[in-house]
């Protein structure tokens, strides 16, 4: 082989060495490109995956579904007092809690009336300790407490379901007094006659404490979980209720949300009913 063979046998050995170098490089460009696309993704899916455990329950029937509130006195944007009403005031600055549930054997058996003074007018009640004794003896108790005084009805509905949600002192749907107990008197057919008064928790069936809700008109409510607790009616005030419905709620869902027209309740006195 003469020079000139081995010195092109050389340049070629060398451009081969160098076209390896090359490709082990671009190869090692592609991994990291290809990582960097699939670490993009985990990201993106982990986001996707955390960012539904902090948005509120869509559930739609009465519970303690988390809505906005204003947290000082007077209207949120969008609201507009309606007729016979007064501007609601700020919302508790320190809730009340407590560690124990109250004793139902305080209502066992026993029947009281309740008037609920609210920025629209009086609301009364009949409870009944019968049917619902852990739930009366909670009521009769938080009233007692001055627990609701005041607090806004943060929640209206006006589609299929028909109610108007009360007893957060946060005005969120999120607050309770610190207990929780279980569903009593649910009905099987999951029906609530206008007039109802039953008790609103999350999907625990024994997250039942402070919050109640007032059925305006017929509804009917999922069974599951045992439904929800009816442990009173309403025997004056309704057509505050309806009137307060009739303005639905604040956007973006005008069916199920904060009520454009606001009510808070002021005071809650409770008596028992004598034979």
């Amino acid at each position: 082989m003469t020079k000139q063979q081995e010195r092109a046998r050389a340049r070629r050995r060398q451009a081969a060495q160098q076209r390896g170098t090359q490709q082990v490089v671009s190869e090692s460009t592609k991994d990291k490109r290809l990582f960097g696309v699939i670490l993009a993704v985990i990201l993106v899916v982990a986001a996707a995956v955390a960012v539904p455990h902090l948005l509120p329950d869509a559930d739609t029937s009465p519970a303690a579904t988390p809505k906005p509130a204003a947290t000082t006195a007077g209207l949120q944007p969008g609201q507009e007092l309606a007729a016979g009403c007064q501007q609601p005031p700020a919302l508790q600055q320190t809730p009340k809690s407590f560690a124990t549930v109250p004793d139902k054997k305080t209502a066992a058996g026993r029947t009281f009336l309740a008037t609920v003074t609210t920025t629209c007018g009086d609301l009364t009640l009949e409870l009944d300790g019968t049917k619902a004794p852990q739930a009366v003896a909670s009521f009769v108790f938080l009233a007692k407490q001055g627990y609701w005084a005041p607090s806004p009805c943060h929640r209206v509905t006006s589609a299929g379901i028909f109610v108007l949600q009360c007893g957060d002192p946060t005005g969120t749907g999120s607050g309770g007094p610190g207990y929780g107990f279980g569903v009593e008197n649910a009905p099987k057919d999951g029906v609530y006659p206008a007039g109802t008064l039953a008790m609103a928790r999350t999907s625990d069936p024994k997250s039942n404490g402070g919050q109640f809700f007032i059925a305006y008109e017929k509804t009917k409510l999922p069974t599951s979980g045992g439904g929800y607790t009816i442990f009173g009616r309403v025997t004056g005030g309704l057509d505050i209720v309806k009137k307060i419905a009739s303005h639905k709620a604040l956007p973006p869902n005008p069916n199920d949300g904060t009520p454009v027209s606001p009510i808070s309740i002021l005071s809650v006195k409770v008596t028992e009913k004598k034979a």
